[in-house]
C-alpha cells in the first residue's frame, strides 16, 4: 500500500485529504459528545435548581448554570431562569430558542462524516477507472510479451485505489452512526430538561398561590387577581410544551 501511494500519489492525494478531514472531525465530535456536552450528575443539578427556584433564589440558580456554560442543558435552564418572571408564553418561547441553539451545537459537523464517506468511495472508484484506462492504453501500445505484466499492474492500481477509498469510508460511516446516536440522546435530554424546568416553575406558581390563599376557599379568578405583577397563576402546560419541542427537533 505504501508503494502504491508513493507511485500514484496524485491519485490518492484527494482520498488522503478527506481522510485527514474525517479524522479531525471525528476526534473533535467524540470529545464534545462524550466529555464536553453531557452533564454529569444531572439529578443533583436539577434538585439544586428546584430548591433555589422554589425559595425564590433565582440569582443563585443563575450562578450555578454559569459554572456549566459548556453544557447545553445548563444553557437551556439558564435561559428559562432569565425569563422566570415573564409570562408563560415568553418562557416557552425562550426555551424553544435555547433548545434550538443547543441542538445546533450538538449536531454541528457530524453530518460531514457521512458526506466524506460517500466522497471517499467515489474517489476510490475514480482511481479505479483511471487505473483501468491507463492499463488498457498501455496494453494496446505494448509488445505482446509485455501486455500481461502491464495489464496486471493496471488492475492492481485500480484495486488499490478502491481499497483505499473504502478504508476511509468504512470508519467514517461507523463513526457517523455512533455520533448520531449520541447526538439524538443529547437532544432528548435537552427536551426533558426544558420540560423539567417548566414543571419546577409550575410548582413555584402553585406554592405562591397556596401561600396567598391558605384556606383554598377563594376562586381561581380571585387568586389570579392577587398575584404580584410579573407572576401568573396559570399552570405551565409542560406536556403540551414537550410535544412542541419534540416537533421542532
Amino acid at each position: 500500500m505504501l508503494r502504491f501511494i508513493q507511485e500514484h500519489f496524485a491519485h490518492v492525494l484527494p482520498i488522503l485529504l478527506v481522510g485527514i478531514a474525517a479524522l479531525a472531525i471525528s476526534v473533535e465530535r467524540f470529545r464534545a459528545l462524550l466529555f464536553v456536552y453531557p452533564l454529569r450528575g444531572s439529578a443533583t443539578f436539577f434538585d439544586t435548581i428546584r430548591t433555589m427556584v422554589l425559595t425564590d433564589r433565582i440569582g443563585e440558580a443563575l450562578i450555578i448554570c454559569d459554572r456549566y456554560r459548556s453544557k447545553p442543558v445548563a444553557s437551556v435552564i439558564r435561559e428559562g431562569l432569565m425569563r422566570a418572571h415573564q409570562p408563560e408564553a415568553m418562557i416557552e418561547h425562550g426555551l424553544e430558542i435555547a433548545v434550538s441553539e443547543a441542538n445546533d451545537r450538538i449536531r454541528a459537523r457530524t453530518g460531514f462524516l457521512s458526506t466524506i464517506a460517500n466522497v471517499s468511495t467515489l474517489l476510490g472508484l475514480l482511481g479505479t477507472i483511471l487505473g483501468l484506462v491507463q492499463s488498457f492504453e498501455a496494453v494496446g501500445n505494448a509488445n505482446p510479451s509485455a501486455r500481461s505484466a502491464l495489464l496486471a499492474s493496471g488492475i492492481s492500481t485500480a484495486m488499490n485505489a478502491t481499497m483505499l477509498g473504502l478504508a476511509v469510508a468504512i470508519p467514517c460511516m461507523m463513526a457517523y452512526s455512533y455520533l448520531m446516536n449520541r447526538t439524538n440522546r443529547l437532544g432528548a435530554e435537552l427536551n426533558r430538561a426544558a420540560v423539567r424546568f417548566l414543571d419546577i416553575l409550575k410548582s413555584r406558581y402553585i406554592d405562591d398561590a397556596a401561600q396567598m390563599n391558605p384556606n383554598n376557599h377563594a376562586s381561581s379568578n380571585h387568586s389570579s387577581a392577587n398575584h404580584p405583577p410579573g407572576q401568573h397563576s396559570k399552570a405551565v402546560s409542560s406536556h403540551q410544551y414537550a410535544h412542541q419541542i419534540s416537533g421542532q427537533v
